[in-house]
């Protein structure tokens, strides 16, 4: 064990979701010591009741009543013409005392500095912050904390810690993004709803059949090939408090109260167990009402490295509870079975026969018998019993010999849960401290701190204190009378006692100034924290687009993702040609022949940047590329320090892909800063918020995608791994990818591309390209002259047909719509189409 004296329990800070206004007080009352919540706009839980921004006071005062701190999540991307009204939001958390806001937006997070220097800024998971070099990059903008990405392992996470030195928020209990938070881009292209929006539609959760070299493979029951288990690291808390984490965060506000409760009591008490010096693990007992609250099976995610087979189970895609064992025998009113876990009456239960796309046969339960004779009580663990579900709940000519039985609901526990913030007494108390002084014919006078906060009250009577005939002032009395503090928030923690002589005042007025110093503290308590207020203009550093460009100025670019395609664009008019390979091997060919062109070469980095993988941008500076495409605030750290220490060598020029969410003026001021030469608008955007983000930025060094295929999920887990091989990390599964060619198809039949990188991380492409080309004439006439094109697996002839088909486009010879009808592409720009509304 760590030396527990480097690492306190009050340093420690277990951070707990909340809906509503129940799950705000089931956290409170289970011993979260910060609540994370959302307002009715601006935050990645759109589909949550969330609070409105009128009620922010009165939240920050309940918290700050109990020592709770309270965190306004913010975190997703906001469009240009929503700055007006999250600076409001802003301005209402600030007036509110809101101790932190929860940021995505990294244009947000300037437009806050510009609002105040010390209001505090804790950058989101969906910032997709990985590596020290991703941490150093948002310190210039003061942020309090990071939340690491969930793919983080523990290793890292201390690594991290060690070299950034930033307070570091891990993700330790609720449901897994298979995608890294930030990059999936799925739910909205299918469906219009974006994650980096707050409307995840959860695609990850569909089934998907798996596609080899175009033919189907048998998966048996395994149809939810990206869906993963659920987070449960409450058995590796003493490694995440060694490991330097000091705020434990439960993902789950679209969770019920019960769960708030039961997941924040679990963890409440593996943290204090770690600082009284035990590192046990949680009781079997523990783990069940864990996994009875919300569980499709628990895994450790990452934290402990890639288990490609421990993450995704894919038989089912949502919460099962606690497993109870398998049908022995069909009866005439029930079934048989040996429990795995205790099962008593009015439990809920479902038979799971390894097909979750059908209707499954469950219900409650209304008799349980052992060998024919009703039982009273709970059926433990190990019993072998008849299960009697109530009348007309369970069609038993659906269910099979050797189905599943899940326990999936447990009305007496959640009484229980219910039980511990459904109550009239104070969730918490804290110690006070009282002196008395005084002498006969003057106030007896009261010094009372809250020694938790520091804060301090003077009350005095209102009579002078009288000579005593009988049971005088002493500390036997005052302490029962100024220690009757039941009701309220405080507890008499100590008490000293300096009166002079025998002395009374009446038990009414003690009585008083006890009620009286109780309401001061607490009112103290309430006390929003102040922070700086600057009046600002959002727009104000808002840009001019530039002029229209002829049709000679306009770049066309081309990214290609192998070396046939490469070759073809070398022979077009593409001004710059992008190489985005699996393999950093593949390179050096690619660079061969846009040299022999006379054609610049940027190379493309992986999206996501982790701990010790500078070596890989250290061998593309080698390589010598004109200009390197740079996807994640990590990868743009490395470069723009190597430019910084090396002033006089020759640097590539730095291009900011979509993946660093570019979606208003303010962004892309921040990269362009930075030292970004090109920044390239987020997909997230459709015309007409692109439209408004052009309006009001210096184009002029803007690179529109204009056709590609839409990458989907970016995730850690590999689907090669998991399903084409015995493997469950890189090093043991054989490279199945270097082989075959894997694509997950849809239930419309819809094939859709996964491909790997260096990092054996995934990314799933959308089966069909979509194209831009409608708004050229748009983009153009906002000084936009900079497009790409993007391949994905089209052949030679192909890459020739599309540049020919929008380099005509830009020189007016056909019109941008007679482009994507004859690719037969999806005719959108991003993610949605959106209307376009010139203003």
């Amino acid at each position: 064990m760590t030396d527990l004296a480097a690492k306190r329990r009050e340093d420690m800070e277990l951070l707990a979701p909340a809906g509503d206004w129940e799950c705000l007080r089931a956290a409170v009352a289970n011993g979260a010591d910060a609540i994370f919540f959302g307002v009715e706009k601006f935050n990645a839980r759109a589909r949550a009741h969330n609070f409105q921004s009128n009620e922010l006071p009165e939240i920050m005062k309940f918290l700050h009543r109990y020592g709770v701190k309270g965190f306004l999540t913010f975190n997703i991307l906001v469009f240009e013409d929503e700055l007006p009204e999250a600076r409001k939001v802003v301005e209402a958390c600030i007036d509110a005392g809101v101790d932190a806001v929860i940021v995505q937006d990294l244009g947000l997070v300037r437009m806050i500095r510009e609002i105040s220097p010390d209001f505090p800024i804790h950058g989101s998971t969906q910032m997709t912050i990985t590596s020290p070099e991703a941490v150093e990059f948002v310190k210039p903008w003061n942020l309090e904390r990071v939340v690491l990405g969930r793919e983080n392992n523990l290793k890292q996470i201390r690594q991290i810690g060690e070299q950034a030195k930033l307070p570091m928020e891990v993700f330790v209990h609720g449901a897994l993004c298979v995608s890294y938070s930030g990059q999936c881009l799925t739910s909205e292209m299918w469906g219009g709803r974006s994650a980096n929006r707050g409307e995840c539609a959860q695609a990850c959760r569909l089934p998907y059949d798996l596609m080899v070299d175009g033919v189907h493979q048998p998966m048996g029951d395994i149809a939810y090939l990206l869906s993963p288990k659920d987070l449960a690291a409450v058995e590796l808390v003493p490694e995440l408090i060694q490991a330097g984490v000091t705020s434990f965060k439960i993902e789950g506000r679209l969770k019920s109260p019960e769960y708030v409760a039961n997941v924040v009591s679990k963890y409440r008490k593996a943290i204090d167990k770690y600082f009284e010096g035990d590192e046990s693990d949680p009781s079997r007992e523990e783990m069940r009402e864990l996994q009875q609250s919300f569980s499709r099976g628990f895994t450790h995610g990452f934290l402990e490295g890639t288990n490609n087979k421990q993450l995704v189970e894919g038989t089912f895609p949502k919460s099962r509870g606690v497993y109870l064992g398998r049908v022995e025998k069909i009866l005439r009113d029930g079934v048989v079975c040996s429990l795995d876990a205790p099962l008593k009456r009015g439990d809920g239960i479902v038979f799971d026969a390894g097909d979750p796309t059908k209707k499954e046969e469950g219900g409650r339960v209304y008799d349980i018998r052992r060998s024919g004779v009703k039982l009273e009580g709970e059926a433990p663990e190990g019993d072998r019993i008849e299960i009697v579900c109530g009348r007309n709940d369970v069609d038993l000519t659906r269910v099979h010999e050797g189905d599943r039985i899940w326990k999936t609901s447990d009305p007496a526990l959640d009484r229980r849960l219910r039980s511990t913030f459904e109550t009239e007494k104070p969730y918490r108390t804290f110690g006070v401290a009282v002196s008395v002084f005084g002498q006969e014919g003057s106030p007896m006078r009261t010094i009372w701190t809250d020694t938790a906060k520091g804060t301090t009250v003077a009350v005095e009577s209102e009579m002078p204190l009288e000579r005593a005939e009988k049971r005088p002032l002493g500390h036997e009395v005052l302490s029962e009378q100024l220690g009757r503090l039941g009701g309220t928030l405080f507890h008499l923690e100590r008490l000293d006692v300096s009166l002079k002589g025998d002395v009374i005042v009446p038990m009414r007025e003690l009585n008083r100034m006890r009620r009286e110093a109780a309401e001061q503290l607490e009112r103290l308590r309430e006390q929003p924290p102040v922070y700086v207020k600057h009046a600002v203009d959002e727009f104000a550093d808002a840009g001019t687009p530039a002029d229209r460009p002829e049709a000679d100025d306009v770049r066309l670019t081309v990214l290609c993702r192998n070396l046939e395609q490469v070759q073809a664009a070398v022979k077009t008019d593409a001004a710059m040609i992008y190489a985005d390979f699996e393999f950093i091997k593949q390179f050096p060919d690619a660079i061969a022949a846009c040299r022999e062109a006379g054609k610049p070469i940027a190379l493309a980095t992986p999206r996501i940047h982790m701990p010790g993988e500078n070596g890989y941008h250290r061998n593309i500076l080698k390589l010598k590329p004109d200009a390197v495409l740079v996807r994640n605030t990590g990868a743009l750290y490395f470069y723009l320090k190597e430019r910084m220490e090396n002033p006089d060598a020759d640097h590539p020029q730095l291009i900011g892909d979509f993946s660093l969410n570019v979606a208003n003026h303010k962004t892309v001021n921040l990269f362009r800063e930075a030292g970004l030469d090109w920044v390239t608008p987020s997909y997230d955007l459709n015309i007409q918020q692109m439209y408004d983000m052009l309006s009001r930025t210096d184009t002029s060094r803007l690179e529109v995608v204009i056709h590609q295929h839409m990458p989907m999920f970016h995730t850690e887990h590999c689907v090669y791994c998991t399903f084409m091989s015995e493997g469950t990390d890189y090093t043991n599964c054989g490279r199945p990818c270097e082989q075959k060619r894997a694509s997950l198809q849809d239930r419309i039949g819809m094939s859709h591309p996964v491909r790997v990188d260096e990092g054996c991380r995934n990314t799933v492409y959308n089966a069909i390209e979509q194209s831009g080309s409608e708004y050229l004439d748009t983009f153009l006439d906002l000084g936009v002259r900079s497009y790409r094109v993007e391949f994905l697996e089209e052949n030679a002839d192909k890459v020739r047909e599309v540049l020919t088909l929008y380099r005509s486009a830009i020189d007016g010879r056909i019109g941008g719509s007679e482009v994507w009808r004859k690719l037969k592409a999806i005719n959108q720009l991003g993610v949605t189409r959106g209307q376009l509304i010139k203003k």
